[in-house]
């Protein structure tokens, strides 16, 4: 009995905490920063008693948590232009947590996001290991959970792929093809002319990174045995974090390593590794001698590619959150084909958008930057979709489909 008072106290504390530091309320939430220590061990104080099932939500009265690396750098701000977006067409309130992509924080967010009063979560993790304790806490607490960026891999995470199947809060996961990215933007560097690529991480264990990573191994050992007279390297990956500082260290050390060195690649991590990259190609005087490709738009992105600093990108992905959003609303809501989820693991495949040229930029540019993709009355008939409908309201997603959908 103490022991559970205790853990009712721990967690009251943690949730006026959250909420004080937040400041200001409103369907599109705020931001904590995550990830200080007295915060983790509150919110594993409170895991450990299992919590109280989170009572079902009505219309109106959703809360919904983010555990995001960042909701700020490039990529991440745009992930919560998009939810907060959707947050205010459906009257939900939205708490983020910023977990940088820490083991430790990104297991403690979601303590943390729980003892705030979430009633469901949706968690971009690091590693497949991570989604094991986010689970476990979520069916004590009675929280749906879903990944975006994400997918727990069946092969390789069997168990845990196995747990997020038996649970009966587990929404499912929305991610991309990320093998087949890697191999397109190699490809894009393969077709200029480039033969000494550079490779830029972000976390070694990263589950979107190795993705990535198999598919530039496989774009350039393709091309090798295609043209065994021309053939091309990649690097070992220098790993950057996810700070702009990490991606000119990492791109400083590949230019040091081989001077003929001709593109690097920044794999992604948000968007500020890229950043950096760019930057120390620009002091170093190689603009346009190396070209550079990743994945991650950035907001200048049409002037880099006219200018040279950069060659080509993915992106538009950060859509891709919205989708995972959609899915737990609806379970919260309690609607048909997204409760009833043990035995069940449901996937959504979100699709990138390459660009190569200026010309390429600016159809993207005018549907996904100047204006969201979706607007306010498209996103209250999302979240009226089953989740068969959803899905394919993802993966038609296109520079096209945006276009024709504003009449243009």
């Amino acid at each position: 009995m103490k022991k559970k008072i205790l853990g009712i106290v721990l967690a009251a504390t943690m949730a006026v905490g959250l909420l004080a530091g937040c400041g200001g309320s409103g369907s599109s939430g705020s931001t904590d920063t995550a990830g200080s220590d007295a915060a983790g061990s509150d919110a594993a104080a409170t895991e450990s008693d299992g919590g109280e099932a989170a009572a079902p939500a009505a219309d109106g009265n959703i809360k919904i948590g983010v555990s995001i690396w960042s909701s700020t750098d490039v990529l991440g701000s745009k992930c919560k232009e998009i939810i907060d977006e959707a947050a205010d067409a459906l009257g939900v309130e939205v708490q983020y947590v910023d977990q940088g992509h820490v083991s430790e924080k990104v297991t403690a967010s979601v303590d943390q996001l729980i003892a705030a009063g979430c009633n469901g979560i949706i968690i971009c993790n690091s590693s497949d290991t991570e989604m094991t304790s986010a689970i476990k806490s979520c069916d004590d607490a009675g929280v749906y959970l879903a990944q975006f960026f994400r997918i727990i891999s069946k092969e390789n995470s069997a168990d845990i792929y196995a747990m997020a199947e038996k649970s009966a809060y587990y929404v499912g996961a929305v991610h991309e093809n990320e093998p087949e990215n890697g191999e397109k933007l190699v490809n894009i560097l393969l077709d200029k002319g480039d033969r000494n690529i550079g490779l830029i991480g972000w976390e070694q264990g990263d589950a979107t990174w190795l993705g990535r990573y198999e598919g530039y191994q496989a774009g350039v050992e393709k091309w090798n045995q295609a043209h065994p007279d021309d053939p091309a390297t990649l690097s070992e990956p220098q790993y950057a974090g996810t700070t702009a500082e990490g991606g000119t260290d990492a791109a400083n050390a590949l230019m040091q390593a081989d001077p003929n060195l001709d593109a690097i690649i920044p794999a992604g991590g948000g968007g500020e590794p890229l950043l950096g990259a760019v930057a120390a190609i620009e002091t170093a005087g190689k603009t346009g001698d190396i070209d550079v490709v990743s994945t991650d738009f950035l907001d200048d992105l049409g002037e880099r590619l006219e200018n040279g600093s950069m060659a080509g990108e993915s992106g538009g992905h950060y859509c891709d959150p919205l989708f995972a959003f959609m899915m737990v609303y609806n379970a919260c809501k309690g609607s048909d084909t997204y409760t009833d989820l043990s035995g069940k693991f449901n996937e959504i495949m979100f699709p990138y958008l390459y660009v190569a040229s200026p010309e390429d930029y600016a159809g993207y540019e005018k549907y996904f930057v100047d204006q969201l993709p979706y607007t306010k009355d498209e996103l209250v008939e999302m979240s009226n979709l089953n989740l068969t409908d959803l899905a394919a309201k993802a993966a038609s997603l296109s520079i096209e489909d945006a276009a024709a959908r504003s009449g243009n």
